[in-house]
């Protein structure tokens, strides 16, 4: 009879455990998107206002929307560097890949910063064809971040939310 409690105790156990490492790694996946999320609406309107002041060449507006959204998504970096990385599989290629990709819309807003900054049109056309090639790579960047989040995903049974 003590054997069949202590089984059944370990059995539990073991339960609890497994739904506690899932629901750790379910929420480590849902903060990353949240900060994805809080920071869309701002995108939405610096792409707007960037293209509207490129249109009339305002620079030094085009320089200072870059800057603050540089700094917005600097602040999301440097969340995700001091959160600490959940005990469970894969969440350290997790935070990793969401550092790589926050990089990456930090380095667009880099550029719109230095576009602006330019003080020649040779130095804008350099930071142009460098803002290509970032957009160019754009979707290569949401397909590793998509494909890390389904990997750890997978690694601790959880079902991505659409």
């Amino acid at each position: 009879m003590l054997k069949n409690l202590v089984f059944a105790a370990i059995i539990l156990i073991s339960i609890a455990s497994c739904k506690s490492s899932k629901k750790k790694a379910f929420d480590y996946s849902e903060n990353f998107v949240k900060k994805e999320k809080s920071i869309s609406d701002d995108i939405t309107k610096t792409e707007e206002k960037v293209a509207r002041y490129a249109a009339v060449q305002q620079y030094d507006s085009i320089a200072i929307a870059g800057e603050k959204m540089e700094k917005l998504v600097d602040d999301k970096i440097q969340e995700i560097k001091k959160e600490p990385v959940p005990d469970v599989k894969e969440a350290a290629n997790f935070k990793e890949a969401c550092i790589k990709y926050f990089t990456f819309i930090k380095a667009l807003y880099t550029a719109y910063k230095d576009f602006g900054k330019a003080s020649s049109d040779t130095e804008r056309e350099a930071v142009r064809t460098k803002l290509v090639e970032l957009t160019d790579k754009k979707q290569a960047v949401i397909d590793d971040i998509k494909a890390a989040q389904k990997k750890f995903a997978d690694a601790n049974d959880f079902k991505l939310e659409k």
